[in-house]
């Protein structure tokens, strides 16, 4: 049994980079996750944080789902690449801090290298679509950590 409560054991990221609090649902072909956009200054200021970090937010929900597919087949988290991003919608300009989103991403194509996920951002008034395309190395990268 996958405990999804901790995020940060399935995406290549860590400390303040990531992003996403909480997996909500998953089931093999789609991925939902949760965040509260955070006034920490990393990618905003204490009021708001720019739309297009959106692609961040729908990147790293990728990556959780890349992450919860490698531990259901018994192997290691693998570091993976944004490629692209095609048909990026917003209709909004920010989002403002505290501002709850739900992020979802469904795998439309995969292979053993390459990936293409349709993905959604709703929050309260808010609506952003996009495609991103990724790419997955086949051989494992060392990360290497800071102490």
């Amino acid at each position: 049994m996958i405990d999804y409560t901790d995020i940060a054991g399935f995406i290549p990221h860590s400390g303040r980079m990531i992003l996403l609090d909480r997996i909500i649902d998953f089931d093999g072909h789609t991925l939902s996750v949760e965040l509260l956009v955070r006034d920490d200054g990393l990618l905003g200021n204490d009021k708001t944080v720019p739309a297009w970090v959106g692609i961040e937010y729908m990147a790293q929900a990728v990556a959780a789902y890349a992450g919860i597919k490698s531990k259901l087949a018994g192997e290691t988290i693998k570091l993976g690449f944004l490629l692209g991003t095609r048909r990026y919608t917003s209709n909004v300009a920010s989002f403002a801090v505290g501002t709850a989103l739900t992020i979802q991403v469904k795998n439309v194509i995969h292979d053993d290298k390459l990936g293409v996920f349709d993905c959604k951002i709703h929050g309260a008034g808010i609506e952003i679509s996009a495609n991103l395309n990724v790419y997955q190395p086949p051989i494992e990268l060392k990360l290497e950590t800071s102490p």
